[in-house]
């Protein structure tokens, strides 16, 4: 193995180290379901297990293997005095063979110097990630991103809704007390005539992403398997009191009813009887 690619291969397996031990303190922090679906968490942490011991391990393997050279990399003087020596006595060596040599010698070095620095690339982005990881606090996807995801796209698959729930419409028995943002939006979404909606009680809780007039988005992200591909959900709200700031979490209680922005392409919004300001949830998306 050359230096160069010794250096890539700290690089690689230093990268690894970081993203197991991160993941691992997420775990025992408790904030890895801000980043990956809660189903997929035991298999994450047991992949993060055996990653930390392979990759370390990989790493003495790399270092051990630093005393081996081949075709005259990492030759040094003493190799090249040594050789000398051994031409000399056997008075075979010529200028072509010292020329070889010579230019082994060189390339060797600059292939040392190329290791040390990968390595030591490897070695800053291994700290660097863990260090980061402990020090600054976890954080949410925000307002931005859900604007720049689109909130409530009509893209966003209708399997974020249950089917059972959009069976139910127009039934008055149903207790839609469990119905969370992203189950009350696919419902919207999912039917062509919304008057049965209209007039049903809501408290749902999320954060704000501004609107116009008065209005705002009141938002969750659905999460399939990570933050990656978190997709925003969210309802109009209309009230009459002060839009909450941006990223502010909020439970809205009102009633559903018709937009009264018949230009907008949500048919469906809640008039807020309140607007109270809470704590960002310990779980702050939707599944």
């Amino acid at each position: 193995m050359s230096w160069s690619e010794k250096g890539r291969s700290y690089l690689g397996l230093g990268s690894v180290l970081a993203v197991a031990l991160c993941t691992l303190w997420l775990a025992l922090a408790g904030h890895l379901d801000l980043y990956i679906n809660p189903r997929y968490s035991v298999f994450t942490i047991v992949l993060a297990a055996v990653a930390v011991p392979a990759s370390i391990a990989g790493l003495v393997v790399v270092g051990l293997g630093h005393g081996h050279a081949h075709d005259g990399e990492g030759r040094g003087p003493a190799d090249a005095d040594a050789d000398a020596d051994a031409d000399a006595d056997a008075d075979a060596a010529d200028d072509e063979v010292r020329r070889e040599r010579e230019h082994g010698r060189r390339t060797g070095g600059a292939a040392r110097r190329t290791g040390a620095a990968l390595g030591g690339a490897a070695a800053l982005v291994t700290i660097g990630i863990t260090v980061a990881m402990l020090v600054l606090p976890p954080a949410t996807l925000s307002a931005r991103t859900a604007q720049q995801r689109s909130v409530d796209s009509t893209t966003l698959s209708d399997a974020t809704g249950s089917g059972a729930g959009v069976s139910l419409l127009g039934a008055t028995s149903v207790d839609t007390s469990q119905y969370g943002v992203k189950d009350w939006a696919a419902l919207i979404r999912q039917t062509t005539d919304t008057t049965s909606l209209v007039g049903k009680e809501v408290r749902l809780s999320g954060f704000v992403v501004p609107g116009e007039d008065g209005s705002f988005t009141l938002t969750r992200f659905v999460i399939s398997c990570c933050a990656v591909d978190a997709q925003p959900v969210g309802l109009g709200v209309v009230t009459d009191g002060t839009v909450p700031d941006e990223d502010q979490w909020v439970t809205v209680t009102g009633k559903l009813a018709a937009n009264p922005d018949e230009s907008a392409d949500a048919r469906i919004v809640i008039r807020a009887a309140t607007v109270r300001k809470i704590a960002q949830p310990s779980d702050p998306y939707e599944y």
